[in-house]
């Protein structure tokens, strides 16, 4: 197999990966990344010193691509095919890039910060931090409410991209911490975006990692 994907299921970055393979039907091999074991930890870290999945091997290339978003787009650009996740229009790209971004830096960033507060030991815990990473997803949300088109449309216009594979596994998590209610648009785009089988797919390939899952689980949030 040409392409592997060294990478964890239940990992939101690492999901929005998935989803753009599974968009595009790339075949790739699954890496499944243990940590606990110190000969495989240091063996991903021959391959990217940075230590940080999902990282993507090319061997039909010899390219190793690190950081999620960059592997969406190399997936284009090397293994091209009909759905392109970035669109060729100039400006349709330079939007879905915006959000992508958007997602991870104001919605991933914030809800890591709390999820991670919750793995420190009383005394060193950072609750002044946690409360504004709240106070940040909650004004994140409502920019997404007031920019989200009522027609139903995707990110960046009427395709899905780039943007939308972020976005699916960032907002499944971060309504652990903020639930969407009360943002009608966001909770439709929420909705067409859990209803994509490829999402979908990789929701089902995380399940039975969630009892690892540091937060309250949302009730009926499946």
């Amino acid at each position: 197999m040409a392409l592997i994907l060294h990478y964890h299921p239940f990992s939101s970055f690492c999901q929005k990966v998935l989803v753009a393979l599974y968009e595009r039907e790339v075949p790739f091999e699954g890496v499944v990344l243990d940590f606990s074991d110190p000969e495989q930890k240091a063996a991903f870290e021959r391959l990217w010193p940075m230590g940080k999945f999902p990282v993507l091997r090319d061997d039909a290339l010899g390219v190793t691509i690190p950081e999620s978003s960059a592997i969406v787009e190399y997936l284009d650009r090397a293994h091209p095919g009909p759905p392109p996740l970035v669109p060729a229009d100039p400006d349709l790209a330079l939007k879905a890039r915006l959000w992508d971004r958007f997602f991870d830096n104001y919605v991933e960033l914030p809800l890591q910060k709390v999820v991670g507060d919750s793995f420190r030991p009383d005394g060193a815990k950072d609750p002044h931090g946690v409360e504004e990473a709240k106070a940040l997803l909650v004004r994140a949300y409502d920019l997404l409410e007031d920019s989200l088109s009522e027609s139903g449309t995707w990110m960046a216009g009427e395709a899905f991209t780039l943007a939308d594979c972020g976005a699916a596994p960032a907002l499944f998590y971060a309504a652990m911490i903020r639930p969407l209610s009360g943002r009608p648009k966001l909770e439709a785009y929420y909705a067409r975006l859990r209803a994509r089988p490829s999402f979908a797919r990789a929701v089902g390939e995380a399940r039975p990692f969630r009892p690892f899952f540091p937060l309250p689980w949302l009730q009926g949030w499946d």
